[in-house]
């Protein structure tokens, strides 16, 4: 399978959808996910086309480690969190929605479930939650 430039990461990166941006650097994004399972749920992905981890470069697949260990240092930091769930899903099968690598990073804490997926956050909410995360990071 090939990488389509049109799924919504990529749109995402062109700015022609908009996103609550977090972290970026020279090869990585973070924004917050939409649909919140946590409070604080953002994802990570490469700047460059990859479906997943299956045909990912060893470099975009250090890249984006690194950046999930940041914001997974942030979330802890920011949210006060016992703990982070780090969620990635490869092909249709493996549970993967949005066919360019992604890197869920959810901060959680001891007795307390995910939310259920597919429900619309409230963009204030994420919003804050951003500049929390942002504050954390220095």
């Amino acid at each position: 399978m090939s990488y389509d430039p049109e799924n919504i990461f990529a749109k995402i990166l062109r700015g022609e959808i908009p996103s609550t941006r977090v972290y970026e650097d020279d090869e990585t994004l973070a924004f917050m996910d939409i649909m919140p399972r946590s409070d604080g749920h953002l994802l990570v992905i490469p700047k460059t086309p990859c479906r997943n981890v299956l045909d990912a470069s060893p470099e975009q697949l250090a890249s984006v480690m690194k950046t999930v260990q940041k914001l997974s240092q942030a979330v802890m930091k920011a949210f006060e969190a016992d703990g982070v769930t780090i969620q990635q899903f490869n092909e249709a099968a493996g549970g993967q929605e949005v066919f360019h690598l992604h890197f869920h990073v959810l901060p959680r804490y001891e007795g307390v479930s995910m939310r259920p997926p597919g429900n619309m956050g409230d963009f204030e909410v994420i919003a804050a939650q951003a500049d929390k995360i942002k504050a954390a990071l220095g």
